[in-house]
């Protein structure tokens, strides 16, 4: 299929050479499509629509994003030099409700 050429226009091309009784080889050689899709131009003036993806996961982090927004809630109020660390500097209470909330098993 030359750039620039959209299917629909391949299938046309395809459909017309193969009315000019050029047979399936040749236009396989000429257009440089396999012979599945001469068939599928033979038999068909539209091409197939494309299929949709499978439904997206959802995230990993959804059961935790109550969580993180409280943790930057509480980064806001920190001084300076206390923002966005890796272990954050929080009193030993709130250290143990981040590891009963699961926040340790989130890597």
């Amino acid at each position: 299929m030359p750039p620039g050429q959209s299917e629909v226009e391949l299938y046309a091309a395809l459909r017309r050479d193969s009315r000019d009784g050029m047979s399936n080889r040749a236009l396989q050689c000429t257009y440089g499509v396999t012979w599945s899709t001469v068939n599928k131009a033979l038999t068909s003036a539209w091409p197939r629509p494309r299929t949709t993806t499978a439904s997206v996961r959802p995230s990993k982090l959804d059961p935790f994003t109550l969580l993180i927004a409280e943790i930057l809630l509480i980064d806001l109020d920190a001084t300076r030099k206390q923002r966005h660390t890796v272990t954050p500097d929080l009193p030993p209470s709130d250290r143990r409700a981040l590891l009963v909330r699961g926040v340790a098993s989130v890597t």
